[in-house]
């Protein structure tokens, strides 16, 4: 499956301003849809890759943008809509970029004197809000959100934006992922950067629960369940996701690391951005941390390994006095998000590959890591599980050196955005994920691997390029695969229609339908199936 080449370069169209509909378009189906698939798939990310003649730089700066396939009875409309944050309201006002984003500045106003810019120095950075990550529910409200202190509330039937709130003024945290654990009763954890004891960095879980019957906001009873420490009091590691299981939280620490000087510097005295933040530790590899989930309480057990950058964890669960740790890894301490600079993006088929072949290697990978230790078995791997080659071995130090075993490995060839049926399988044991083919960083196919066996299908067409796989399982489903896999496709100079919602069987990764579109589609991250 790894010679797809793409010379015709359709994947720019990813990476294309678009306009926001002014309401619900049908799309035109090929193929059945389930009568049982009945509800919205809702997905985020950039839509305005420009304000005016000033452009975005990076993958993650352009204006978010909600979209929304609503299926009933077989028929499918699209809607989008781009979301109100204050980034975007005041690029639009102003016609110009507003707010710093992640790899874009945002120049001082040219309209103010030299004394108003003068003091702007000394206001700090304005944080971003723009909400273009994902889309989740706390209690009956649905958020889009980016990674910093601001979520967006939005509705998810008409895609209105409602309002920012701000997690700051709730809970301990100077930002929150876009990866929130949510539990089938309701209840959401998230992980963020905080400050902790004297100063020191350190990394806050927190839990909001679930909707009572008093029907207050449950973002008001928000609370910090456990902190992780920080293996440099100054440089928090940069964390975009985190592990659940019934029992334990697993956090993996990176060697990419925020260099909070820098941060906390005034940007616009030398025109930084978020990206020019990040700094790699060349010696630290990487950290695992665990602690309990009911008493919030960290195990005093120090697991290591060699470096690598994360984004997404598959799934965690637990075996017999063993956390399994199912992880979509990058090798090396280089930051990934180095090489996602549109520019790179946009580049011909040939400087692409060029590009990628010296960025880190990706690899899905699972760790184990025993939960009791003996030190009579230092020097042994603690291991004892009979299906995994992945070792633990306890050193003379008493840390734990942990080596993977690879689930998936193809050279330049990702298995990345890992979905899950997670409803029933997050945080257990379980046999399949679904994930997003990236063929040096161009996503160009849907595969789903079982972690067990390894065997893989994969569902790839010339040209076209699919997003994040989204599993819906079925009403009545018997087994973990017994459902539908959703992505949103774009077939730019295949067909007369640039963009479709893409409907595959979990089973065997065949099309059941395609849902056709008049208009393209640009690059989404993540997203939810909310049922009718």
């Amino acid at each position: 499956p790894f010679r797809v080449e793409h010379p015709a370069g359709g994947y720019k169209k990813l990476f294309e301003t678009v306009e926001e509909l002014s309401s619900p378009v049908t799309a035109h189906v090929t193929g059945r849809v389930p009568t049982w698939l009945r509800g919205s798939l809702l997905r985020c990310g950039p839509g305005l890759f420009e304000v005016g003649a000033e452009p975005f730089y990076h993958l993650f700066d352009g204006q978010a943008l909600l979209h929304k396939f609503d299926f009933k009875e077989g028929h499918v409309t699209y809607h989008r809509r781009f979301v109100r944050t204050d980034a975007y309201v005041r690029a639009m006002t102003e016609k110009r970029i507003v707010i710093t984003e992640f790899g874009t500045y945002a120049y001082p106003d040219p309209c103010k004197n030299i004394f108003s810019r003068f003091f702007s120095y000394f206001k700090g950075v304005e944080v971003t809000d723009n909400a273009l990550v994902n889309v989740y529910p706390i209690g009956e409200d649905y958020y889009a959100c980016t990674e910093t202190n601001f979520i967006t509330r939005i509705n998810p039937e008409t895609l209105e934006t409602i309002k920012q709130v701000d997690l700051c003024k709730y809970i301990s945290v100077n930002g929150a992922t876009a990866h929130p654990h949510i539990e089938n009763d309701g209840t959401v954890y998230n992980i963020g950067n905080c400050f902790g004891k004297n100063f020191a960095l350190a990394y806050n879980i927190i839990r909001i629960p679930p909707l009572q019957a008093d029907k207050e906001d449950p973002i008001n009873k928000s609370e910090v369940v456990v902190q992780f420490p920080c293996s440099d009091r100054f440089k928090p590691s940069y964390v975009h996701s985190f592990g659940l299981t019934a029992n334990y939280i697993v956090f993996v620490e990176t060697p990419v690391k925020i260099n909070l000087f820098k941060f906390l510097s005034s940007w616009s005295l030398w025109g930084a951005n978020y990206m020019d933040c990040f700094e790699s530790n060349e010696t630290m590899g990487v950290w695992l941390h665990v602690a309990e989930k009911k008493k919030g309480r960290l195990l005093n057990i120090k697991y290591r390994t060699s470096a690598f950058n994360l984004f997404h964890h598959i799934n965690t669960y637990e075996d017999n006095g063993f956390l399994i740790v199912d992880l979509c890894t990058w090798k090396g301490f280089e930051f990934v998000y180095n090489y996602l600079y549109l520019a790179n993006l946009r580049a011909n088929w040939d400087e692409v590959k060029r590009q990628a072949e010296k960025a880190p290697q990706p690899e899905a990978r699972r760790y184990v890591l025993p939960l009791t230790i003996d030190k009579a078995n230092t020097g042994k791997n603690l291991v004892t599980l009979p299906y995994t080659t992945a070792t633990a071995t306890l050193r003379s130090d008493e840390t734990i050196w942990l080596e993977p075993e690879v689930i998936f490995s193809g050279p330049r060839h990702a298995f990345e955005f890992p979905q899950i049926n997670y409803k029933k399988y997050c945080g257990k044991p379980y046999t399949y994920t679904y994930g997003l083919g990236l063929n040096h960083f161009v996503p160009d196919k849907l595969c789903k691997l079982n972690v067990k066996t390894k065997e893989t299908w994969v569902w790839q067409e010339p040209d076209s390029y699919p997003s994040e796989p989204i599993f819906v399982s079925h009403p009545d489903a018997l087994e973990e695969d017994d459902g539908v896999v959703l992505s949103i496709v774009i077939s730019p100079g295949v067909g007369p229609k640039p963009a479709y919602l893409l409907i595959l069987s979990a089973k065997d990764m065949s099309e059941v339908a395609r849902a056709e579109v008049e208009v393209n589609i640009p690059v989404t991250f993540h997203g939810l199936f909310k049922r009718a």
